[in-house]
């Protein structure tokens, strides 16, 4: 027989474990039928703070990046706004953000589309090359976000 003091030691161990996953949201938006089967969360939620996964900027019709650079800046912006948004933040929430470019000469590009997105302050950053990017993208954004007091 096991003693009531270990079995009672034992679960009140155990509960910050089971309680881990009931303190993390998951944040997931409307995918194309070929993207829905795909094994991450946009973004997940963990006591205030946002994760926001990697985002491209992909055209809903061909599900691939756009062409021209700016629309890109312009759709992977937009589609990292609305899974900021779906969790509840605002985009001035973001405290940090990675962007990886497969084309550093886009820089002054994407910091035009970049800079609208955001009031007075901007979240601290990493502009980072890359060599390749999934569909075609030139930019994959991704960041944390923590809510503001007000």
């Amino acid at each position: 027989m096991i003693p009531r003091l270990l079995v009672a030691t034992l679960l009140l161990a155990a509960l910050p474990v089971l309680a881990h996953d009931a303190r993390r949201s998951y944040i997931t938006n409307d995918r194309t039928a070929a993207r829905a089967p795909l094994p991450f969360s946009e973004a997940v939620l963990v006591e205030g703070t946002l994760y926001v996964a990697g985002h491209i900027g992909l055209d809903p019709a061909t599900d691939q990046a756009a062409g021209n650079p700016e629309a890109e800046a312009h759709r992977v912006m937009d589609a990292v706004k609305a899974t900021i948004e779906k969790a509840g933040f605002k985009m001035d929430d973001l405290v940090s953000v990675t962007v990886y470019c497969t084309d550093l000469a886009l820089y002054d590009t994407f910091n035009g589309v970049y800079r609208t997105y955001f009031r007075d302050k901007y979240p601290a950053r990493a502009f980072i090359g890359a060599g390749s990017l999934l569909r075609g993208a030139h930019f994959e954004v991704q960041g944390v976000a923590v809510k503001s007091a007000g």
